[in-house]
């Protein structure tokens, strides 16, 4: 009875890993470029108390069947699905540049440390090279530049009109004057991996890569397999609120047959406990 215990509560511990996944899918499901969770479980060792074609007696019979009964499930993993999210449009000013991804890659962005992080969240801001600067490059909503539009110097005080990025990543600055050409303003390349669920989240829509992840590999939109950039969209968060609340039903469930399973094994072992009575 102390081992069906204790097996229920391992179940019971790993579904409360599950529901508080879900509920963080939950929390976020308007969240910019938010990419859901999937909590993966793995049955424990077993105890084998008569291994299966063991000899049942001096003839050398077999038994077909052995005994094996299991100590219960575990988290092992809690991995990010990158399926792509749908898209919403947003306003068209002039300088906008909000962006999406359609298809597969990462947004580059500088850390204030040097490192690099990833993101799917497009909501870019142009925000000021400096303090009281002209020029602003596009950015973070947290300020952190995105690389390849570092180098805008997006300056409106010069008579510059609007920004367009190209679905190839391109960046144009047009003026005022519609005859002039525009300015170059930059190139905004993808990164992506061979194992994007090894990613390690750090909050703040980022990623940073890990062992598991692998090593980035960048290129431009629209070649070598990434995605196509989408100006003027954001790309919402993938998390299905259906299939959420079903996964959250089914957790509860199974906790409430782990509270049960502990309840039966209690019972039982209080029936023995009175056989001397």
């Amino acid at each position: 009875m102390i081992r069906a215990m204790w097996t229920a509560a391992t179940g019971m511990q790993a579904q409360q890993t599950g529901i508080d996944t879900i509920a963080n899918n939950l929390a976020n499901v308007n969240t910019t470029g938010f990419k859901q969770s999937r909590t993966d479980f793995q049955d424990l060792l077993y105890a084998n108390l008569r291994p299966a074609g063991s000899e049942t007696s001096q003839s050398g019979t077999m038994v077909p069947v052995g005994i094996q009964l299991g100590h219960g499930v575990k988290v092992v993993g809690v991995s990010k699905e990158f399926s792509q999210g749908s898209m919403v449009q947003t306003n068209e000013a002039p300088n906008n540049v909000d962006m999406a991804i359609n298809g597969q890659g990462f947004f580059q962005i500088r850390l204030p440390d040097g490192r690099t992080a990833y993101t799917r969240d497009g909501s870019f801001k142009t925000t000021p090279t400096s303090a009281g600067a002209t020029t602003a490059n596009i950015t973070t909503a947290d300020g952190n530049p995105v690389i390849g539009g570092d180098s805008l110097s997006y300056s409106p005080s010069k008579g510059e009109e609007r920004i367009v990025v190209a679905p190839d990543g391109s960046i144009q600055v047009f003026l005022n004057n519609t005859t002039s050409a525009p300015r170059n303003g930059g190139q905004i390349e993808l990164a992506n991996f061979v194992n994007p669920a090894g990613l390690t989240a750090i909050g703040n829509n980022l990623f940073v890569e890990s062992p598991a992840s692998g090593a980035p590999f960048v290129s431009k939109p629209n070649e070598n397999g990434m995605g196509s950039l989408v100006q003027h969209h954001l790309e919402q968060s993938n998390v299905n609120m259906v299939t959420e609340m079903v996964n959250m039903i089914t957790a509860q469930r199974a906790y409430e047959i782990g509270t049960k399973s502990i309840q039966t094994a209690d019972t039982v072992l209080g029936l023995v406990t009175q056989l001397k009575r």
